[in-house]
């Protein structure tokens, strides 16, 4: 039976695999860019070497098929991830100037950990990533995921976290309104921001 349990070193091969494997609107990635691991490099690696304390998997018995992963401070992740992460990662990916092929955006937001830290989400320091294998959704694990990573975030005395999520994704967005989650009021195209208490209950 699948377990939830904090993150340890060996499991960051399949934390990455788990990423580009589910990074395609949940389906699979590898292969659409030029380095199967720039999309988790963008979404998994930063947090797993700012902040391993705060990264769980779905361990089951054999390797790692889910995740969750985030900060508990966004602002301080983005000063983090720009002094200590980009340095170790961004001579495989060079940036260009006019960023027009959706490799190069990604490449973009590599390049811009600022991005993530909205003027409207102050309530709502914390954020996180949670992906799981698809033949392991619809068992509860991802419930199990999120519940012990808000309950980390209130030992740290972190109010609240949120997460934005493709508009279109309407299976995630069923999701999240089913375990409380609520839309946020920022703006960007194409995302969906929402938040919840670090105290609720799953």
């Amino acid at each position: 039976m699948a377990f939830v349990r904090p993150y340890e070193d060996f499991d960051r091969a399949d934390v990455y695999d788990v990423c580009v494997r589910t990074a395609d609107g949940g389906g699979d990635a590898r292969g659409q860019y030029s380095d199967d691991h720039l999309m988790p490099d963008v979404y998994a690696g930063s947090y797993l070497h700012l902040e391993p304390e705060l990264a769980f998997v779905l361990d089951d018995g054999n390797r790692a098929v889910g995740y969750v992963l985030g900060t508990a401070d966004t602002r301080r992740w983005a000063g983090e991830y720009r002094r200590r992460w980009l340095p170790m990662v961004a001579p495989r990916y060079p940036r260009s100037d006019v960023p027009r092929t959706r490799q190069e955006r990604l490449v973009d937001t590599l390049h811009h950990p600022e991005r993530a830290v909205h003027e409207g989400l102050a309530d709502y320091p914390a954020h996180l990533h949670i992906d799981l294998l698809p033949e392991h959704q619809g068992h509860g694990h991802g419930r199990a995921l999120l519940r012990t990573f808000l309950a980390a975030l209130a030992e740290r005395g972190v109010p609240a976290v949120h997460l934005g999520m493709a508009s279109s994704n309407v299976r995630a967005r069923g999701f999240y309104d089913r375990l409380g989650f609520h839309e946020l009021p920022v703006t960007e195209p194409g995302v969906t921001f929402l938040g919840i208490e670090s105290g609720a209950v799953l």
